[in-house]
């Protein structure tokens, strides 16, 4: 994918290492874009106050993410499931930060090479 900023490197970094989303409490507007452009899920706390922090982690939780639609929809609204080792949940509301149909497309094909590459492959079978 060429060369880029430290933004860039951490959405290719998290991407190869096998992230498919991104939970946090707001986006800086070029992360939240490299991350699509990787086709990482960019998702943050809908709620005002809940934070990762707020949420008093252990560490030993196991994450699940709902209500995510297939087509996307921009700003659609999601659910983090988070399932304690004891046997406990609690679920904590989401919203999709894909903010356009376009980020929307580039997304359901993986990121943007794929969306290109789609794209560049349909026009020769013209």
């Amino acid at each position: 994918y060429g060369t880029g900023s430290s933004r860039d490197w951490a959405a290719k970094g998290t991407r190869l290492l096998g992230v498919r989303a991104v939970i946090a409490s707001s986006f800086e507007r070029i992360h939240r874009s490299n991350l699509l452009g990787m086709g990482v899920l960019p998702l943050e706390f809908a709620q005002e106050g809940i934070t990762a922090a707020s949420l008093k982690l252990a560490g030993n939780e196991i994450f699940a993410i709902e209500g995510i639609n297939e087509p996307i929809v921009a700003r659609q609204q999601a659910t983090l499931v988070i399932a304690t080792p004891e046997g406990g949940s609690r679920k904590v509301p989401l919203t999709v930060r894909i903010d356009t149909t376009t980020e929307c497309e580039y997304f359901a094909a993986g990121g943007i090479l794929p969306h290109v590459l789609g794209a560049i492959a349909s026009q020769q079978q013209q």
